[in-house]
């Protein structure tokens, strides 16, 4: 029996009893002695007649976890005024509300609402009528500075409200940039920092993501042209501090990131807020001349030969802060160098404020940030924030703010239905198992709904 390549015993039971289908019947037929046949398609006869037909029955579980969040009444304490005239019909927040419906339901494109303008339960959870797309955009290039900052820190407190409840004693915060290109004439498209497409216009943005909760809890689009420099310390400490405020005085926060923030301003305002940081050295010829002078190397680990194959030391210190050198002979990837002509190791330097875990510590801690890339092309992939919607960069920042809410609304909302969809799973996966559900839906008692998805399928096989 064949398997798919790369894919685990048992993944395709599990998936299909997360949806709910039909297992794989392949040894009960066999032993019955049968053989699947095709249907001919001129038994089908396909008929638009249904009007209560929904593509994303989930949406009507998504949406009660949402009030129960208090998703809706932030959004109408914090929004509800911008459209106050007494002929608005299409609410500010219950556009921003309907955004993230979007977003979840796998749109990642204003334009997706049209083809889920036709569906019965989004059009009502939309209020009964969808809006134009003309009057999304105009909505979207409504908000100033002051509701852009706002609309941040709701979608860093959605992340951060599974924090409150954990009480972690230990919480990593990883820091990170990514490049959005951009291929039209939007403003502050600029050329900069860009390794696949040179000199192409795009956004810098900036993220900070908790790995412990899977959650970015601070966010900020920027000019392509827009490096990690001194205008940024302000805004990562304001994220740190919120971080703080939601797990409390007494938890070890770590923060990592790569060696654009390897500069004393920078390690100055970490070392006050009282956090650790991981950081990734500047390979110049200073300090890698320090490196290949160093002669007292502490061995952590040996090979059958006894010939050591990691090692760490402290090379220099930057004021109150040591750079540690770690060199090993199973790392050939990621910017190490090779110093050393009779020795098969490769190095990396960190700059650390930590002045008592020893340097392979150190570099455990950091290379755990390698989950943020993941992230992140989960949210470029799964969630489209690369895709912009307007030549406004006002209305780009609102709409990467709504995906990256949308983001951890349904990782909460994920979690919170982990009985039904393994931990690990992806956006693609997930949105299938918990949002993208057929079903249709009825009117119930009273002034309510009934939305009717496929039950538990029949694991016998068919007479």
């Amino acid at each position: 029996m064949t398997t798919i390549a790369n894919s685990p015993p048992g993944t395709n039971k599990v998936r299909r009893r997360v949806h709910k289908c039909k297992p794989a019947l392949g040894h009960q037929l066999q032993k019955a002695g049968r053989r699947i046949h095709r249907p001919s398609p001129s038994r089908f006869r396909v008929k638009a007649d249904d009007q209560t037909a929904t593509g994303v029955a989930g949406l009507a579980e998504f949406a009660q976890f949402a009030r129960d969040c208090h998703v809706d009444k932030g959004l109408r304490d914090a929004f509800g005024s911008v459209k106050d005239h007494h002929l608005t019909v299409y609410p500010m927040d219950s556009v921003l509300r309907m955004l993230i419906d979007v977003n979840v339901a796998g749109e990642g494109r204003v334009f997706g609402l049209e083809a889920l303008a036709a569906d019965p339960l989004f059009i009502e959870l939309a209020g009964g009528s969808v809006p134009s797309l003309d009057v999304v955009y105009d909505d979207l290039c409504r908000l100033d500075d002051d509701h852009i900052r706002h609309l941040e820190t709701m979608m860093a407190a959605f992340g951060l409200a599974e924090l409150q409840a954990l009480r972690p004693t230990e919480l990593d915060v990883d820091i990170d940039t990514t490049v959005e290109p951009l291929f039209g004439q939007q403003e502050n498209a600029l050329p900069g920092p860009n390794p696949r497409y040179h000199g192409r216009p795009s956004f810098h943005p900036i993220l900070a993501f908790c790995p412990q909760v899977q959650s970015v809890v601070g966010a900020l689009l920027r000019p392509g042209n827009t490096g990690f420099g001194r205008e940024e310390i302000p805004t990562v400490i304001r994220w740190l501090q919120r971080v703080r405020q939601s797990v409390g005085p007494d938890c070890l926060v770590r923060v990592r990131i790569d060696s654009a923030a390897a500069f004393p301003d920078f390690l100055d305002a970490l070392d006050r807020e009282g956090v650790f940081f991981s950081i990734k050295a500047r390979m110049d010829r200073k300090l890698v001349a320090k490196i290949s002078a160093c002669r007292r190397w502490t061995t952590v680990d040996v090979d059958d030969l006894g010939r050591p194959t990691l090692q760490y030391a402290t090379v220099s210190r930057q004021g109150a802060y040591r750079v540690v050198a770690v060199r090993s002979s199973e790392r050939y990837t990621g910017g190490q160098l090779a110093l050393w002509d009779d020795l098969d190791l490769t190095v990396q330097a960190y700059v650390t404020n930590d002045r008592d875990n020893p340097g392979d510590v150190i570099q455990r801690h950091y290379d755990g940030r390698a989950e943020v890339e993941p992230i992140i092309g989960e949210l470029k992939y799964g969630w489209a924030i690369g895709k912009v919607p307007s030549k406004v960069f006002s209305a780009n920042h609102v709409l990467f703010l709504i995906k990256l809410m949308s983001f951890n609304l349904f990782r909460a909302f994920t979690r919170w239905s982990q009985n039904r969809v393994p931990p690990r799973w992806r956006t693609p996966w997930c949105r299938r198992a918990l949002i993208c559900r057929p079903g249709h839906i009825t009117r119930g008692p009273g002034r309510t709904w009934v939305v009717h998805v496929n039950p538990p399928a029949d694991a016998r096989v068919p007479p």
